[in-house]
C-alpha cells in the first residue's frame, strides 16, 4: 500500500513491529536498491528529462527505478506502507508523515542526485529507509557508479559493502569537513548560502555533493564529519539517519530537537562536534 491509501484495516493499526525480522528487512532493502540501481544504469543514455519545478528535475529513470523498488518491497512485505518521492509531488511535508500506529513505512528516493545523473556526474544513488515505531530501523544507500552499498539496521551496526563503518573521531569543527545541500528553489537557497558563509569561517572545509543521501552515508563512513540542511524531505534522510546512528553518530533538527525526518531541517554529525556545530548555526543564523 502507499502512504496515501486511507483504507488501512484495524489489523494494520494493531500491527507490532517484529525486531527479530530486521535482518530480513535489511536484506530485502539491499536487493531492492540493487534492482533500482540497475534500472538507473540501464537508462543512463536514453532517459528524458522534465522539471517538477524550476531546476527541480525528474527523469524517466526516477520513475522506473521507484516502480521496481516499490513492486519488490511490497511484494515481499504486502502489509507495509510505501512513501516514494516520485509519487509525492505536490504534497506538503506533513501529508507525508505516517499516522501514529501505522505499519512499517518504506521511505524511498529512487534517484537522489538527479541533476548529477542528468549531467553524468558520478554522485547519485538509490536510498531506502524503513520507518517503524517512530524511528529509522533500516537504511540502505547504494551508489551504482562507485559500487558502494551502505547498509544498517537498528542494533546491528552500519556497513559499507559488508565491512563495518564508524563515524570519524574529529573533535572540533575547525578540523572538520562539513557538507550541506541546497534546494532547487533559489529563494530557499538564500538561507543556506548565508549559512555557508558563516560556517566556512569555522570549518576546515565545506562540500556540496548534490546528493543528500550520499552526504549522510559519508558522515556514517567517517568521510565527512557533519552535514546540515534546511530543506530536506523524509526520502532524502531516513536511510542516512539509520546509517549515522548505527555508525555512532548523532542526528537532530537544527534547534537540537530529536531527529525527525518529517521536518525539513537536519544536523547530522560524528557526535563529537555536534553541539559545537549546533551552537555555530544557532548563534550565527538565528535558527
Amino acid at each position: 500500500m502507499t502512504l496515501t491509501d486511507r483504507n488501512v484495516s484495524p489489523y494494520h493499526v494493531r500491527m507490532i513491529f517484529d525486531h527479530a525480522k530486521l535482518p530480513t528487512f535489511l536484506e530485502a532493502a539491499i536487493e531492492a536498491a540493487r534492482r533500482g540501481a540497475a534500472v538507473l544504469e540501464s537508462w543512463r543514455t536514453k532517459f528524458s528529462v522534465r522539471e517538477k519545478s524550476r531546476a527541480d528535475l525528474v527523469t524517466d529513470a526516477d520513475t522506473a527505478s521507484q516502480q521496481v523498488v516499490k513492486d519488490y518491497l511490497l511484494g515481499q512485505f504486502p502489509d507495509g506502507l510505501f512513501l516514494g518521492e516520485e509519487e509525492s509531488v505536490g504534497k506538503t511535508i506533513e501529508e507525508t508523515r505516517p499516522a501514529p500506529g501505522s505499519p512499517p513505512l518504506w521511505i524511498v528516493d529512487p534517484l537522489d542526485g538527479t541533476s548529477n545523473y542528468v549531467h553524468d556526474v558520478p554522485a547519485y544513488c538509490v536510498s531506502i529507509g524503513l520507518w517503524a515505531e517512530a524511528k529509522p530501523v533500516v537504511g540502505v544507500i547504494l551508489d551504482p557508479r562507485l559500487n558502494e552499498t551502505f547498509s544498517a539496521a537498528a542494533g546491528h551496526g552500519a556497513f559499507l559493502n559488508g565491512k563495518p563503518i564508524r563515524v570519524s573521531t574529529v573533535a572540533t569543527v575547525r578540523d572538520g569537513m562539513i557538507s550541506t545541500g541546497f534546494p532547487a528553489n533559489y529563494q530557499k537557497q538564500i538561507r543556506n548560502l548565508k549559512a555557508w558563509e558563516k560556517i566556512t569561517a569555522h570549518a576546515q572545509s565545506l562540500r556540496r555533493t548534490g546528493s543528500t543521501a550520499l552526504n549522510m552515508a559519508y558522515v556514517a563512513a567517517g568521510r565527512f564529519d557533519g552535514y546540515w540542511a534546511f530543506d530536506n524531505w523524509a526520502w532524502d534522510v531516513t536511510a542516512g539517519m539509520c546509517l549515522i546512528l548505527e555508525a555512532g553518530g548523532r542526528v537532530t533538527t537544527l534547534d537540537g530537537a530529536p531527529l525527525d525526518p518529517f521536518r525539513t531541517d537536519i544536523l547530522a554529525t560524528n557526535g563529537t562536534i555536534h553541539d559545537e556545530l549546533l551552537g555555530i548555526i544557532a548563534a550565527d543564523l538565528s535558527v
